[in-house]
């Protein structure tokens, strides 16, 4: 078996040397473990700093995003031909020692873990409370979506195995966290989270979360779309069912003031109003039936990717190994 640790990186010099000497170097079931950093653009000496530490280096020549790093991890460790990937912060703010409880779950029948930095039920100390009532709040919305219960769906502490890399198709740019969790429930795969530490550094702002309402626009952005994308029908559905259910409200004033006085006057205007909400709210139901149909094609084109991708790296995977004889 083989596992490949990554961390996707942006100036971190300072630290990265130290984190990837501090991961442990053997782990049960595993007879091959590499390292590997996607430095995002870095403008200091990451790429250096993470060699001199073991690691093999990806580097993109400008800032991409989070998001964008993580598909660069996953194509590389698919093409590479491993068998289990883990992600962890290049910040030293994740205990690498915890990495064997994340991967045991994936031996037990999951295809996804995520690490839970709430299972105390308190707040994790140094990080702020918008922060903090952020996740939960994003929590909340995630698993009403995905109907899969997880306490924590914005840590980057996570494992995949080799079917849950196979099956990933993310856009996001700037993040993949929430938008990962989405996309893996909604193809049926098996999602779980284990308790982890965490430790937030005071004078450390988070390159990702670190502006908060831009943060929140961007991943809310990233979920509007995967919401679309998966479940049109609810989506579209409920948006119409919503403005229809306005017009109607409209509709019986001037239809009350008729049956009392015998006139429309002096709320005609609220059944112009209402009438248009109708045909609107109308309209995006039926536009719900048409991408829900749509989505089925969707469905379809996926599964037909997943086996082209594991028909590609399959063969890769051999032609791997015949290298390695």
């Amino acid at each position: 078996m083989f596992l490949i640790i990554s961390m996707p990186a942006y100036n971190e010099a300072e630290n990265i040397r130290r984190v990837l000497e501090g991961l442990p170097k053997d782990y049960s079931g595993f007879n091959r473990v590499e390292f590997l950093v996607v430095d995002d653009g870095s403008s200091d000496a990451t790429s250096t700093e993470a060699l001199l530490g073991g690691a093999i280096v990806v580097r993109h020549r400008t800032n991409q995003g989070v998001g964008n790093a993580f598909q660069t991890a996953v194509r590389e460790v698919l093409q590479r031909s491993a068998d289990v990937l883990v992600t962890i912060d290049a910040d030293g703010q994740f205990d690498a020692g915890e990495i064997p409880a994340l991967v045991d779950q994936l031996a037990q029948g999951a295809d996804f873990v995520t690490g839970n930095r709430f299972a105390s039920g308190q707040k994790p100390k140094n990080m702020s409370w918008v922060k903090y009532f952020g996740n939960h709040a994003m929590t909340r919305l995630i698993t009403s979506v995905s109907e899969v219960e997880l306490t924590d769906v914005s840590c980057g502490f996570r494992a995949y195995n080799r079917k849950a890399l196979l099956h990933l198709n993310l856009f996001g740019k700037f993040t993949y966290t929430q938008e990962s969790i989405l996309d893996l429930a909604h193809k049926g795969l098996v999602l779980r989270e284990v308790p982890i530490s965490v430790r937030y550094f005071a004078n450390r702002k988070s390159r990702v979360a670190g502006n908060i309402p831009q943060y929140a626009y961007k991943t809310s952005l990233i979920i509007f779309r995967t919401v679309r994308d998966y479940s049109p029908m609810r989506f579209f559905g409920a948006v119409g069912l919503v403005v229809f259910s306005w017009g109607i409200c409209l509709d019986v004033v001037p239809l009350g003031n008729w049956l009392a006085t015998g006139s429309f006057t002096p709320f005609k205007y609220l059944g112009y109003v209402g009438t248009v909400m109708n045909f609107f709210g109308i309209m995006v139901i039926a536009l719900g039936l048409v991408t829900d149909m749509l989505d089925r094609i969707r469905l379809n084109q996926e599964r037909i990717l997943y086996f082209e991708k594991c028909i590609y790296f399959d063969r890769l995977r051999e032609e791997n190994k015949a290298r390695h004889l």
